[in-house]
This record gives structure tokens, sequence and C-alpha cells, in this order.
């Protein structure tokens, strides 16, 4: 099993800046992606951004150029920095890891974090 530890959420006001962190423990070998999820309410949770274990990034069109996903290996951690917020990005921020044995993937997720953006 992976644990996930989220930290990062709060309320900020629109502009602002918000920086989400991620720490993965236990069986941790074989991760292949970590990234970053939302779901507003009443939503379905959606892709933010995923960084691959060979530093690639892909992003949700909403948030390109705003925000910035990053990971330490040597902590196991993935952040996400968020600048330029706006209400539209209000939700629950669930972290993600996924994990590749041999054929089969596996999906872990955090417990969530609040982000609140006050216009």
């Amino acid at each position: 099993q992976v644990q996930l530890v989220e930290s990062g959420g709060g309320l900020v006001q629109a502009g602002g800046s918000l920086r989400l962190s991620c720490a993965a423990s236990g069986r941790i070998f074989g991760i292949t992606a970590m990234g970053w999820y939302r779901q507003a309410p009443g939503k379905q949770r959606e892709l933010v951004a995923v960084i691959t274990s060979d530093g690639s990034t892909k992003y949700a069109d909403s948030v390109k150029g705003r925000f910035t996903i990053s990971r330490d290996n040597a902590v196991n951690t993935v952040y996400l920095q968020m600048n330029s917020l706006n209400p539209e990005d209000t939700a629950d921020y669930f972290c993600n890891v996924r994990r590749k044995i041999i054929t089969l993937e596996y999906d872990y997720w955090g417990q969530g974090t609040q982000v609140t953006v006050s216009s």
C-alpha cells in the first residue's frame, strides 16, 4: 500500500497563491506518475496536473501558465504551485499516485485538501 499525506490547502483571495504538497510513503516502488486532481461541488473529479517518473508534465487547459507541478524524488513528494488563483479554482484537491507492477497499474488517492478562492 501507499500512504499519501497532503497539505497546503486553505483560503486565499483571487490573484493569490498556494502551494500544495503530497508526501508518499509505504510501498513506493514502481511509481510511474504523481499528480493532482480536483473536484468542485456538483462536478466530476478532473485532472489538474500530472508528472511522470521521467519528469514529463501535463496540465489541464484551465491551469496552464498558472500552476506548476514538480516532484522531489528524494523525499517522494509532489508539489503543486498555484498562482493567479481565481474563484473557479475552488475545489477539493486530491493527490494521486500511480504504480505499475509488471503489467498491472494501481492508483492511490490522498484524503483531499480544500482550496477556497474568494473574489
